[in-house]
């Protein structure tokens, strides 16, 4: 196994996803978006075997790596809308993870987030929102208060919960855009601030369907946060 093994595998089942998405196979675009999903995530999420991209990263950042930096992502699309671009590891998980948790359980489910005060105290996170416009400084300070193995445990349990909304989904309802108040919700739950570089997002998220979240939020998000971990950092892939 290797990083562009990971990367292949991943790429060929999400083009197969988008081409599902276009049809009307909603059993299909289920078993696929499941497949994809697994990917992404902590091996532990899915029951999978083999460990993944997010297991390599997440078992550097737990033997004590978590606040090394890394490139934001591997390309500057939207990075005029961060604060950095570069962030300490942990910060990446903790990204996809979030966007995750308030994109899957609000817009997609119209249910509760996981995240609340106990995760928070949990984690130990000074912040509630995404990261967006974390200034170098500010990005430096949340490394260091987070705790990462209650990290990873909020990371699973966003996982899971995602596994559980996508069997649920109807084929009208991956059609579907969200109404502007389950958007809205997200920064009254304090998962956005009202920067322009955290808040922006609302807009973007506004504009998908339920099946553009499945390929963004919920997969291929991920795979603009883990790559710049794994190849910039010692991570060994078996």
């Amino acid at each position: 196994m290797s990083k562009e093994t990971l990367y292949r595998e991943f790429h060929e089942k999400y083009d197969r996803l988008k081409a599902a998405l276009e049809g009307d196979d909603i059993k299909l675009i289920r078993a696929l978006a499941l497949e994809v999903h697994a990917l992404v995530h902590l091996a532990e999420v899915s029951g999978r075997e083999k460990k993944t991209m997010a297991d390599y990263v997440a078992d550097y950042m737990l033997s004590g790596h978590q606040n090394e930096w890394v490139p934001r992502q591997p390309w500057d699309t939207d990075l005029h809308y961060a604060g950095t671009d570069t962030v300490p590891m942990v910060w990446q998980l903790w990204h996809t993870a979030r966007i995750e948790d308030l994109v899957g359980n609000i817009l997609m489910a119209d249910g509760e987030q996981i995240f609340n005060e106990e995760w928070r105290r949990r984690i130990g996170s000074p912040i509630t929102d995404t990261g967006n416009a974390l200034e170098p400084e500010e990005a430096g300070k949340f490394g260091k208060a987070v705790d990462p193995a209650a990290l990873r445990e909020y990371m699973v349990a966003v996982g899971r919960r995602s596994r559980e909304i996508i069997p649920s989904l109807t084929l009208d309802r991956v059609r579907e855009m969200v109404p502007e108040e389950w958007v809205m919700r997200i920064l009254e739950e304090g998962g956005v601030t009202t920067d322009l570089r955290s808040v922006w997002l609302l807009v973007f998220w506004g504009r998908l369907t339920r099946g553009g979240m499945i390929l963004t939020p919920l997969t291929y998000h991920h795979m603009m946060h883990l790559p710049p971990c794994l190849d910039n950092l010692p991570i060994e892939v078996e």
